[in-house]
Formats: structure tokens, sequence, C-alpha cells
């Protein structure tokens, strides 16, 4: 057993490690983590040890047990990684492997020995290793319970959005709740909204999915009927001509491209939703419009003028709705399937705000960019007025 081998077994065997980060790979491979690393955890009462693997657009993690934990990280140590730092109750360790055999050199605690956190997962709304039933259906998990690898991206997206979620329910009114999804798609979400509501929470829940594809509405539909999943349907309409929003109580956009953004955020804001959800995409209408001399060492690269267009889109979205009687955040949101935007708009309707205020914010806003929004122009009734 080499000098690596020993440590490790006697770190992971004693229970004085407390956590490895791996990295430097050996060889370059696009299919491997770039760097690994571990930390113990509490899971269900017992010590497990919490993997974390990072890739370059991604990262996968997983529980394991003190045993499998010392071999995996002798094995990688011995082949797969160059650098290793392990951290223990008295010491670190640094690993660095060479053509002759791996040198371990001994330092000072680098971190002050901690009280072992619970295991993130645990507090996952939706947990590995405990199946769901839709999730299942979906092939995201195992009957078991286990997420699959590949779907392992969306089990995170789902609890995500399930956290933001959950932070704003106490602003939903009491009794039934009326929920419109414009764009459901595949309605991965869709699902987890009924799950939260209905089964985790017990309320009684009236949740439309809307999309413009008769296939994916069909398949959708025969989905909420295998799981009884009572008061979920799906329709097959567009945006601005549905006429079923009358009452929502929650209005949820997540795939809606360019300015059908702006139209969902517009019939929201007309039905007096409580909440508004939307991640926007696709945002190229302000980008011929940018006009503003200062600007010119950034507008004059495209894709820069592009990624700020973008951004200038959406603080004008959060402003006008602002304007229109809700308190907005910008928030962090985990990549959706078809767009790379990670953020998400969640409004909460707040009638005695200061409107006026919010809305001369936002005209200088749009005097300083020379910028003329779809959205001001669909809310021009409903801007700085109480």
């Amino acid at each position: 057993m080499s000098e690596t081998d020993e440590l490790v077994a006697r770190l992971v065997a004693g229970g004085q490690l407390t956590g490895a980060t791996l990295s430097s790979p050996r060889r370059s491979d696009p299919s491997r983590a770039a760097r690994v690393t571990v930390a113990p955890v509490v899971v269900r009462g017992s010590l497990r040890y919490r993997w974390t693997y990072h890739h370059e657009t991604r990262t996968v993690d997983e529980n394991l047990a003190a045993e499998e934990t010392a071999r995996r990280l002798a094995h990688l140590l011995a082949g797969e990684f160059r650098q290793g730092l392990l951290q223990s109750t008295e010491d670190d360790w640094q690993v660095l492997a060479g053509g002759r055999g791996a040198k371990v050199l001994r330092r000072a605690p680098t971190r002050p020995s901690a009280r072992l956190r619970h295991d993130r997962v645990k507090r996952r709304l939706l947990p590995d290793g405990e199946p769901v039933p839709f999730l299942v259906e979906l092939g995201v998990m195992t009957a078991e319970g286990k997420v699959r690898a590949r779907h392992y991206d969306k089990f995170r997206q789902v609890n995500r959005f399930l956290e933001l979620v959950g932070e704003v329910l106490p602003e939903l009114p009491d009794g039934p709740l009326r929920v419109v999804d414009f764009g459901s798609g595949k309605s991965y979400l869709t699902f987890a909204l009924h799950h939260l509501l209905a089964a985790v929470h017990g309320r009684e829940v009236e949740i439309v999915g809307l999309d413009l594809k008769a296939e994916v509405v069909a398949g959708c539909e025969a989905l909420a009927r295998r799981l009884g999943a009572a008061g979920l349907r799906f329709e097959v309409g567009e945006i601005a001509g549905y006429a079923g929003l009358e009452g929502a109580d929650l209005v949820v956009s997540l795939h809606a491209c360019d300015t059908a953004t702006d139209a969902a955020l517009d019939r929201a804001v007309r039905a007096e939703a409580a909440v508004i959800l939307a991640v926007p995409c696709c945002q190229h209408e302000l980008l011929p419009q940018l006009a503003n001399a200062s600007l010119g060492p950034l507008l004059r690269h495209g894709i820069l003028r592009e990624r700020f267009a973008a951004e200038v889109t959406d603080a004008a979205r959060a402003q006008l709705l602002g304007a229109a009687g809700y308190e907005v955040q910008v928030v962090e949101f985990v990549e959706l399937e078809h767009t790379p935007k990670n953020l998400l708009l969640r409004a909460v309707r707040r009638p005695a705000r200061d409107r006026a205020k919010a809305f001369d914010d936002y005209l200088a806003f749009k005097a300083a960019l020379g910028i003329d929004p779809a959205l001001e122009r669909m809310l021009a009734d409903r801007l700085g007025t109480r």
C-alpha cells in the first residue's frame, strides 16, 4: 500500500477527513470532471461523503459511504489527477503526483474543524433516492427514485424552480389556487408546480398549461391522467388569444421567446395575478434600438452588444412591472433546456407601491439608452398610476 493509500485510509477510517479537492487531470477529456470535491455530510443520521464532479458546464453530485470514498480517493489520486488536497481535523495534506510516484506534503490546516452539515440533497423538495411519480413517468428518475445521470441537470432545474416558487407561496391567496403556465412545453415544471402545490402543500388547484404544439399538449394530458393529477390540464393556444386568464393567482412564462414574454407579462398584469414568474429568452427586440454615443466601445462589438441588449431588456421589464404595481426581483435560475438564459423575473403584486416614482426612473433609463420596449406600449394604461 502506497503512502497516499495509507493516508487516505487513515483519515477516512478515523473520521478525520473534513474535505478533499482533486485537480489537474492527467488526461484532457471533456467527458471527465476537471475537478472533484469531497465533503462529509449527514444523510438520515448516517455519515456519508458528498462527491461533486465539476465539469465545464455542469456539476454532478453523489453520496458515498466511507469505505467507497476511501477506495475512490486512492484510485483517483493514483491515476486520474496530478494534485490532491486532503483536509483533516488536525492537518492538511497536499498530494503531488509525478513520474516517480506521489509526493505527500504536510501543511497547517487551512480551516478549522466544523460540525458536519446535513446533505444539501436532504433539503431539496424532491430528494434523490425517493421516487416522485411525475419524475419517474418523465424518465428523470428510475422506479426506485434514483436520478438518471443524463437527467441530473433537469432534476436540479426542477428543484431550483420549486425553491423559487416556495419563497413566494405566502404571497398567494388562501383557498383554491388558479395557475396559468404560458408555453408549458414538455411540462416538467408544470407537473413540478402541481406536485408542490397539491401534493406537498395540500392546496386545491386549477393549473392550465398552454402550448402551441397539439402533440405535446396531448402527451401532457395523457400523463396528467395517468398520474391522477387532479386540477391539472393542458390546452392548445396562444398567449395573446387565451381567454381563460381571469382570476389567475399565479402566472408562469418560462419558454416564451422575445416579445412573447412581454405578451405574457402584459396578460398577467391585466389579470392582476398575485405572483408572476418569467424566464425571458431571445431578447432581440432592443438590439437594433440601442443608441448612446458614450457606449460606443461596448456597442460596436456584436457579442457584447447582444448581451447588453438582453440585460437592458430584462431591466426594462423589471422596472415596468414595478411601475405597474409589482415588487420585482431578478434572481438566478439554472439553465433551461432550450435557452442559455438563467435569469428569472419574480414579481409580487403590491398595489400600494409608488408606481409614479418607478415609472419616472424607467423613463430616465429609456431616454439614456434610446430604447422603446414593446412592454411599455402594451402596459401604457397601467403605468405610473394607482
